[in-house]
């Protein structure tokens, strides 16, 4: 029994460590300790709790599966010719290529391994990241929601029913995110899914489940549709403070309040009538007003709980509000280059894993980045992310497999390939949102079902047509 279990913790240290040199991170620098070996085996022992040792353990699983959704086939066969390649180049045992087992290994992984984990390496850089990459010396975080789609099953259309104004059988399942950004290292904080109707679902909904990730001293950037009253005062009542444009429902008259400049006041916000949807009990909680700063630029109202004008003039709220715009292209990123805009799994379960993992992948892609950027003396948001997946993609193989007086040289390498992958900055760009190559096939207009009976039928009277 003691053997099994010191093969185990064997297997677990050396498959974390190879996931730690596949993103080339060693045991020095300034995000060393971000997800040692040890944190990797702790999360996976206390969600998986016992298993075999078998082929697929839990860590060859993870890894697997982290290097299915960063490659770019991404098909289950794909990962397994890799790891067949990877284990007799070892001298190992040759596996088969039927993805029945890898699946089922799949399936067994609980979802809070990979959740846990992409939670950590984010807290970690945060922890760990200069004050230079900060605003004023302070964190701040960002949170906006996307939707993503996946595969037309009934279990699927159950969980995240397709759009009501599509009929049935021509639509997919969309899913709601939410998901929270830290606006220094771009790693994921915390992410939501939940369908795209019902009770519960909205924006506002999300973001609330997601303050308690928030920590205090931080500033909370959100678009104007977040500016409500509950928001707010919750982001307070856990030391945060917010910025953000004003709610189109609210108007703002800066002949009233305590004048701070021009356009520029403090406010008392008037606790709302208690909504349905609140306890008796939890709205007493709340305070019955709360003091508010808006102020005007360049035509844009903004709100925020910074209240001092010599801490911050609302010139550079402005300037900090206009970053807001970094989560955008963060979920474009995560959409487009993790390609988790269509995901694969065919059932609820699998869908929230494969989200997990995906997010896993890219907080970890976002550790190499910030690595790359401490060492050159840059900001991480500086970097491309697809030039750095690709980067890590390609030397992937090499690092998992160099020995260790090989590996100091990889890491400088690739660690300084990233580094060098500087965004221009092109000002005033502007593309149309729009495609010029024309689909190949038609749109499909009837369930696919009737679609193929249609056909059958057509090459039925055409073989009739031609007998006769």
């Amino acid at each position: 029994m003691k053997a099994a279990a010191s093969s185990q913790q064997e297997s677990l240290r050396r498959e974390a460590i190879k996931l730690r040199h596949q993103f080339a991170q060693g045991s020095r620098g300034v995000f060393s300790g971000v997800l040692p070996a040890s944190k990797v085996a702790e999360v996976i022992k206390e969600k998986c709790r016992t298993w075999r040792e078998r082929v697929y353990s839990p860590a060859t699983t993870l890894r697997l599966f982290i290097g299915q959704v960063l490659g770019e086939d991404r098909a289950c066969q794909d990962v397994l010719s890799r790891f067949l390649a990877e284990r007799t180049a070892a001298g190992g045992e040759a596996i088969g290529l039927n993805t029945g087992a890898y699946c089922q290994a799949r399936q067994r992984l609980p979802s809070a391994v990979p959740e846990q984990l992409y939670r950590e390496v984010a807290e970690a850089l945060e922890e760990k990241m200069p004050k230079t990459w900060s605003w004023h010396g302070r964190r701040v975080k960002v949170f906006d929601g996307t939707t993503v789609s996946m595969p037309d099953t009934p279990e699927n259309q159950k969980e995240f029913p397709q759009s009501s104004e599509q009929q049935e059988g021509l639509g997919f399942p969309i899913a709601r995110l939410g998901g929270l950004i830290s606006l220094g290292s771009g790693a994921m904080i915390g992410h939501t899914v939940v369908a795209c109707e019902g009770k519960g679902t909205g924006e506002q909904t999300l973001l609330r489940g997601l303050l308690p990730l928030l920590k205090l001293g931080d500033i909370l950037l959100a678009d104007a549709l977040l500016a409500t009253w509950w928001v707010i005062a919750e982001a307070r009542a856990a030391g945060v403070d917010i910025l953000m444009p004003q709610h189109g429902r609210r108007i703002t008259d800066f002949s009233r309040g305590k004048p701070l400049g021009k356009k520029d006041h403090l406010v008392a916000w008037r606790r709302p009538q208690r909504p349905d949807w609140m306890s008796a009990e939890a709205y007493e909680r709340y305070p019955v007003e709360m003091v508010m700063r808006e102020c005007e630029v360049d035509g844009r109202i903004l709100v925020t709980t910074l209240l001092d004008p010599a801490f911050v003039a609302p010139r550079e709220l402005d300037d900090l509000y206009a970053l807001r715009w970094t989560i955008e292209v963060d979920w474009r990123t995560i959409k487009a280059t993790m390609e988790m805009d269509v995901l694969r799994c065919c059932s609820p379960t699998m869908v929230r894993k494969e989200i997990a993992v995906c997010l896993l992948a890219y907080n970890l892609a976002r550790w190499a980045m910030a690595t790359a950027a401490a060492l050159a003396h840059l900001l991480p948001r500086v970097l491309g992310f697809t030039g750095a997946k690709r980067v890590l993609v390609a030397f992937a193989e090499q690092l998992r497999r160099s020995p260790g007086r090989r590996l100091t040289f990889l890491f400088s390498t690739v660690l300084g390939a990233i580094s060098s992958l500087v965004l221009l900055h092109r000002p005033g760009r502007v593309e149309p949102r729009a495609k010029k190559r024309r689909p190949s096939l038609p749109i499909l207009t009837v369930p696919r079902k009737l679609a193929r009976e249609q056909q059958l039928a057509k090459q039925r009277a055409l073989r009739l047509n031609v007998a006769t």
